[in-house]
């Protein structure tokens, strides 16, 4: 088990359970479209929130931003320290740093000093882009040992001047890089790990990518917070966070779909239905599952293993809540009929 560090009101390792950050895409100094970002990615169910700190009208919003905000916010920090003392200044929750990069051990430990007296934690981070030209040749590339060797001797830097509040990253755009280097870290140290691919990709492909990465190291019990980097809305990292997250039986709660793949037995819009229902149940945060199949073979079945269901007909389809038939509707009643009939379960 890891060693437990507190990101706010957030616990991250020590067998809490694991967190979904994303990070901003907004200009940190614009105050405004930055906490709107924040406040939506709140509703997806981000639980910590990154934000770029490249300058000091970045590090100086960064309280503002806080003010504003309920969940954790962390400053992304490279090259000048003193952007991290500002930002910490302002409130900032954790550090995300290369220790290497921002200047000498005085630096390091003038960060450390000010994350210490305010019992904030700094995650080390390091991306197979960021290994240290030396570890380079030494390895012959950006390998997954280059990138845990890098990490661990920043992390030494940090333990050089007495700081322990520490969580480490070690992120390839090659998930099979990504997994190695983690294994190689977790039993390295016990050090809380932040998992992720890094530039993993557009939605779709980064998605994929990210579920393959992420849910390989969660499901061998690596792994205390995730960020899924996609090359889209931040809420989408967010939302892909957390159905990973509850495909490896990580987060329970919301809504769960079922729906068939469909095929020639099909006589419905199935895919239209299903994306229909997917999106009107999107914000529900109730725990349940809802099937959405196509036809006679295996959706009624399906269905009454769900909470509620339809199962497809001829143009037509059947209702279903808790295995039992309630009624028949045409197609095109059937996802306000489906609505409906969750909405009734409310009163009983």
């Amino acid at each position: 088990m890891t060693k437990e560090i507190n990101v706010g009101n957030v616990k991250i390792g020590g067998g809490a359970a694991v967190s979904v950050q994303s990070m901003c895409n907004t200009k940190t100094s614009d105050v405004e479209a930055t906490v709107a970002q924040i406040l939506r990615l709140e509703k997806a169910g981000c639980d910590i929130i990154r934000v770029a700190v490249p300058d000091m009208d970045a590090a100086k919003a960064v309280g503002k931003i806080k003010a504003r905000i309920h969940i954790p916010i962390v400053a992304d920090i490279h090259f000048d320290y003193k952007l991290a003392l500002t930002a910490l200044d302002g409130g900032v929750d954790k550090v995300r740093i290369n220790p290497g990069n921002i200047g000498g051990l005085d630096r390091v430990r003038a960060v450390a000093r000010a994350c210490e007296a305010r019992h904030v934690p700094i995650r080390v981070g390091v991306n197979s882009g960021s290994v240290e030209r030396e570890l380079l040749a030494k390895y012959g590339g950006p390998t997954a040992e280059a990138m845990v060797e890098s990490a661990l001797n920043h992390t030494r830097m940090l333990e050089d001047v007495g700081f322990g509040d520490i969580c480490i990253s070690v992120k390839s755009s090659t998930v099979q890089r990504t997994v190695e280097a983690y294994r190689l870290i977790s039993k390295a140290c016990d050090y809380p790990l932040h998992l992720g691919v890094t530039e993993a990709g557009t939605e779709f492909v980064g998605a994929i990518n990210s579920a393959v990465g992420i849910g390989t190291l969660i499901s061998e019990g690596i792994g205390d917070t995730i960020r899924v980097s996609l090359t889209a809305d931040p809420e989408r990292e967010v939302e892909a966070g957390i159905a990973i997250l509850k495909a490896a039986g990580l987060r329970s709660g919301g809504v769960r779909i079922v729906s068939c793949p469909t095929c020639g037995r099909t006589n419905i819009d199935l895919v239209g239905l299903a994306h229909e229902v997917e999106l009107r149940l999107k914000n529900v945060k109730r725990d349940m599952t809802v099937a959405v199949m196509g036809c006679a073979v295996n959706g009624p079945g399906e269905a009454r293993e769900a909470d509620f269901g339809v199962a497809g007909g001829d143009g037509e389809g059947l209702l279903f809540k808790k295995g039992q038939i309630v009624k028949k509707l045409p197609f095109e009643k059937l996802a306000d009929g489906l609505l409906d009939l969750i909405g009734e379960s409310d009163n009983g």
